[in-house]
């Protein structure tokens, strides 16, 4: 519990680049089951965003953005994931945005490390009028653990524009926590926060960086299925302000 709350607090102290949510989660370190696939659905509506074209990024008030995540897992220890993004909204906000790759491998259970283990490596491209970088890459570092109904996952996440806007520029970090309690043996509720903090050793003033709080709720119905539903908060002005998401996902 203390190494997690040191965490909590040394990303909101250090608390830049147009905020996508396209995909609003915080990765366990499982992986999808060898030979098995899941779909998962990522749904988000974002109630107050921005209202007017920003470095020539469509404007994101009143627009839902609909994921479609398809994971196949090959071996005890390495899956693939394809994501489809796509935006539904006025003003032609209504487009197929762009997709992304994601091979991940993870340290296998049955060798029993104090912590779960894996990493991610994300690229792809969306299109320049939801992005202000055109092709991205993604490192995502995940570590988790459970003690008794707590669960805590920390993705240290760094992200590079290989195309755009920002090309010149060097790795930007964004860090995503989880911290949950599984009240009920069907529902957990805890918080999830998400940061955009910019370049190690560069960090821009706090009101230029993304900042973003979650109140979550995880549902445990069937083995099958993945439920996860939320409601956060922008914490500084270039952070939308209120969303609201749905993750569903059925295991095949």
């Amino acid at each position: 519990m203390k190494w997690a709350v040191l965490i909590w607090g040394l990303c909101i102290w250090f608390s830049c680049r147009a905020q996508d949510n396209y995909e609003i989660q915080v990765y366990g370190s499982d992986i999808v089951e060898p030979h098995h696939t899941m779909v998962e659905l990522h749904s988000n509506y974002t109630l107050e965003g921005s209202t007017q074209q920003e470095n020539g990024v469509l404007p994101t008030r009143h627009v839902f953005h609909e994921t479609v995540e398809i994971t196949h897992g090959f071996n005890e220890w390495f899956e693939t994931g394809v994501y489809f993004f796509n935006s539904l909204g006025s003003d032609g906000r209504t487009a197929y945005v762009g997709s992304h790759l994601r091979p991940r491998v993870a340290v296998p259970e049955r060798l029993h490390w104090p912590v779960g283990v894996s990493l991610s490596m994300e690229f792809g491209f969306q299109k320049r009028s939801f992005n202000e970088d055109t092709w991205m890459l993604e490192i995502r570092p995940i570590i988790d653990k459970t003690l008794g109904t707590w669960y805590f996952s920390l993705n240290p996440t760094f992200e590079k524009s290989l195309k755009g806007l920002n090309a010149g520029d060097g790795f930007v970090f964004s860090p995503n926590i989880k911290i949950d309690n599984a009240i009920f043996s069907w529902m957990a509720v805890g918080m999830e926060y998400y940061g955009s903090i910019g370049p190690p050793g560069n960090f821009p003033p706090v009101d230029e960086q993304q900042h973003q709080l979650f109140l979550a709720f995880d549902f445990f119905f069937s083995p099958e299925w993945e439920l996860n539903a939320g409601y956060g908060w922008g914490l500084t002005p270039s952070t939308d302000r209120d969303i609201v998401k749905l993750i569903l996902g059925r295991r095949f």
